[in-house]
Order: structure tokens, then C-alpha cells, then sequence
């Protein structure tokens, strides 16, 4: 069966419209949390999903893939020439910068990690391909 999650959708408005700060305050004053992380885990489980990142100077983005994709694959999603001219994904897992905090940190524990045509993604992988 299919999972089901009640959502208030004027809450969830209200709280994207607040700053990280004021969110956080409303929610503990509510007593309440927000349903979004489960409702985009729950849909990614159902749809047979994982998320890589991609962090830029100015951006961090999150996008899907499906479990089991390599790293050609999800290169692909950001563009079609990526998949194309694969070369290398430098990999980063998104727990091991969690544990370190950066990524300079993470390459002095050695976690840093050079990654080929066949490395299967896992959920929350951090890539900048080459």
C-alpha cells in the first residue's frame, strides 16, 4: 500500500514564507513540524528515487535520479552532453561533509573520491562531474 500523509497546504505556504529564524520559532510555539521532507521522501520511495547535489559557487541543487542509476546517468540529468562526454564524478557523500563540515576537510580525511563510468549513485552523493 501506498503511503498517506496528511498535509495542511496554508501551513506549509505560511512557513515557506517565513525566514529560517521565524520558521523555526512558529513551529516550536505550534508544536507542530512540517510534512515536506516526508512528503518528498515518501514520493522519491515510491517512484524508486535518490538525490545527487551539485554545489556551485552561488548554488546548491538537488536532483533525482533513479536507484541504481551510474554516474553517466545522473550527469545526464543536468544535460544530455555530460552523460555524453563523461569522463569522472569527484564524489563526496553527503554524510562524510556533515561529519567534516567542508570539503576541503572531507579531501584531508581522505573521503574525497575520484569516481568512473561504472559507480552506481547512492542517495545524497555530492558530484562535480568532469
Amino acid at each position: 500500500g501506498g503511503a498517506l500523509i496528511p498535509v495542511s497546504v496554508a501551513l506549509e505556504q505560511k512557513l515557506q514564507e517565513m525566514g529560517g529564524d521565524e520558521r523555526a520559532a512558529y513551529l516550536q510555539e505550534a508544536g507542530c513540524v512540517s510534512c515536506l521532507p516526508k512528503v518528498i521522501s515518501s514520493g522519491l520511495q515510491a517512484l524508486d528515487m535518490q538525490c545527487f547535489f551539485t554545489v556551485g559557487a552561488d548554488e546548491v541543487r538537488a536532483w533525482g535520479v533513479r536507484k541504481g542509476s551510474k554516474a553517466p546517468q545522473a550527469a545526464g540529468m543536468i544535460h544530455s552532453d555530460f552523460e555524453r562526454g563523461f569522463i569522472m564524478a569527484e564524489t563526496i557523500a553527503y554524510d562524510d561533509l556533515k561529519e567534516h563540515g567542508t570539503e576541503t576537510a572531507v579531501k584531508a580525511a581522505g573521503k574525497y573520491r575520484m569516481e568512473g563510468k561504472q559507480y552506481v549513485c547512492h542517495d545524497g552523493d555530492i558530484f562535480h562531474f568532469k
